[in-house]
């Protein structure tokens, strides 16, 4: 017999207490931030898209500093060790493990545990609740989950005991699957080497080539006009939603004329190629596909739409992804809490350009490589999929008791 099924048969053998969640957990939503007040000082904000794989991420995130609007704002900040869950779009369910904290925005959040339930088996039950509430959603185009379908959620709260051996199995398991997953990435990261490796030298064209300045191959993209967008519903390609890994647009979140980020300005095209130009050497780049004709992206991008009877869309995908190209983004960016680097200076650099049957010809051999490299993203992690499906088949068999009766 298990500790765990020592603790149960001791300290509750004929079934646990299931209770509402708002019974046991105070739960606080954020505050409708401004996006005219963005200041770049005070404190973050997290947003839905700021959860990512159960964690709080800090990358990208707006900043407001409420001593300059003379209000309070103290109760929505998120402090370490913190959960939260979006509640707008995809239910997600987060905790703040860095030391840094946030604040908490609007249509986001926040749970304070009581004293008969622990944090983190808090934490643990919210994420394996998400398909429970997700039936809760409701509204237009953006499906929204209220208050009342958070705290009426029901959950089992058995003795502290027995909660605290739950969260130290499920811990193990997830510090199992982090080493599986920093395994497989490795292999991964030493994979897209070679084929960086095998770019470059396809890509080291003689001097008789002529070599053309971004800025002079590349058409310049147009900006939304909200005040003429009203009703209209938009994919919003924020720098989070490109996967560095991928080099794919994996997520992304509805926006109006309404609800629109300051940063939400560019109208993008499909086979635009988007450039992060914030903190730009962490390499997220990505060619826009059909599926996002039309749609908008961050001014965090520098979009570059290829003049296609002078160069190919995919010619400058793989030309900003050489080490010359890296290195010309490192001599010019600008250094900061947040490097980046002007789109301007973007499109000054310069790209040889063979003619576009040779570029063709380049860029086929290249697919193949990058298809290639995107079979082992898919194939290595399926590995880490299995794991995290045994990793869930377990917690909900740790989180599931026989109710007891009253």
């Amino acid at each position: 017999m298990s500790k765990l099924e020592e603790l149960i048969q001791k300290l509750c053998p004929n079934g646990v207490e299931y209770r509402r969640l708002g019974e046991v957990s105070d739960f606080t939503t954020g505050f409708a931030f401004k996006s005219s007040l963005f200041l770049t000082e005070g404190l973050p904000i997290c947003r839905t898209t700021n959860i990512q794989g159960n964690e709080i991420s800090f990358e990208n995130m707006e900043y407001f500093n409420p001593d300059y609007y003379f209000v309070n704002l103290d109760k929505y900040i998120i402090y370490p060790q913190k959960i939260v869950i979006g509640m707008s779009g995809t239910i997600k369910v987060g905790i703040n493990n860095s030391k840094n904290i946030c604040y908490l925005n609007q249509r986001v959040g926040m749970f304070t545990p009581m004293n008969s339930i622990l944090n983190k088996y808090l934490f643990y039950i919210l994420c394996n609740s998400i398909e429970t509430l997700t039936t809760g959603l409701n509204g237009g185009s953006v499906k929204n989950l209220s208050n009342d379908d958070i705290k009426g959620l029901i959950i089992p709260v058995p003795p502290i005991e027995v909660q605290r051996e739950i969260v130290r199995i499920l811990d193990n398991f997830t510090e199992l699957t982090a080493e599986l997953t920093a395994e497989l990435t490795a292999e991964l990261t030493a994979r897209k080497k070679q084929y960086g490796y095998y770019r470059h030298e396809l890509m080291l064209l003689n001097d008789t080539v002529n070599r053309h300045k971004l800025g002079s191959i590349c058409i310049k993209p147009e900006n939304i006009k909200w005040n003429e967008s009203k009703n209209e519903d938009y994919q919003y390609i924020d720098l989070s939603s490109v996967s560095r890994e991928k080099g794919k647009i994996v997520e992304t979140s509805l926006i109006t004329s309404e609800n629109h980020p300051s940063r939400a300005m560019q109208v993008v095209k499909e086979k635009d190629v988007l450039f992060g130009t914030t903190r730009p050497l962490l390499k997220r780049q990505t060619i826009v596909p059909h599926d996002y004709d039309n749609q908008i992206c961050s001014t965090g991008y520098c979009v570059l739409r290829a003049d296609q009877r002078k160069v190919l869309p995919q010619w400058i995908y793989h030309s900003i992804q050489t080490s010359d190209f890296y290195k010309f983004i490192e001599l010019n960016q600008v250094e900061g809490s947040y490097p980046s680097i002007p789109d301007s200076v973007v499109k000054q650099y310069e790209i040889p350009l063979p003619p576009l049957k040779e570029q063709q010809r380049i860029v086929d051999i290249l697919d193949k490589f990058d298809a290639y490299c995107n079979d082992l993203s898919a194939g290595l992690p399926a590995e880490i999929a299995a794991r995290q499906k045994q990793y869930e088949y377990y917690r909900d068999k740790l989180l599931t008791f026989k109710e007891l009766k009253a």
